[in-house]
């Protein structure tokens, strides 16, 4: 956000802060988001790659298209022990994983 309109915001009475402040979340918490968001992009780009649909991806996991669908989401009720198979499961490699965990996401 630019600095003369969280300015203005707070001016007007506005509290402007991050959603991890919003949030009361702890420093570990907020890495740990950070990295199942970064797992789910990872997921669904490597399922594009491959050209595989979400229904394939589901078959290969015996699961379903909707539970795919929140994989990629980020869906909280979706665990990280759940997105790192599928990943491993389409190909995604230890090292690919690591990468991925490792990078900073970039706040929307």
């Amino acid at each position: 956000m630019k600095q003369a309109k969280r300015k203005k915001l707070e001016a007007k009475g506005w509290k402007v802060g991050t959603a991890a402040e919003f949030l009361g979340l702890s420093p570990e918490e907020e890495v740990l988001i950070d990295m199942k968001l970064a797992l789910a992009r990872h997921m669904k780009a490597l399922r594009t790659r491959k050209k595989l649909s979400q229904k394939d991806v589901a078959k290969l996991l015996e699961s379903s298209q909707s539970r795919v669908a929140k994989m990629e989401a980020g869906e909280p009720s979706v665990s990280m022990d759940l997105l790192v198979k599928a990943l491993l499961v389409m190909g995604a490699s230890q090292k690919d994983l690591a990468k991925t965990i490792a990078t900073k996401s970039i706040a929307a």
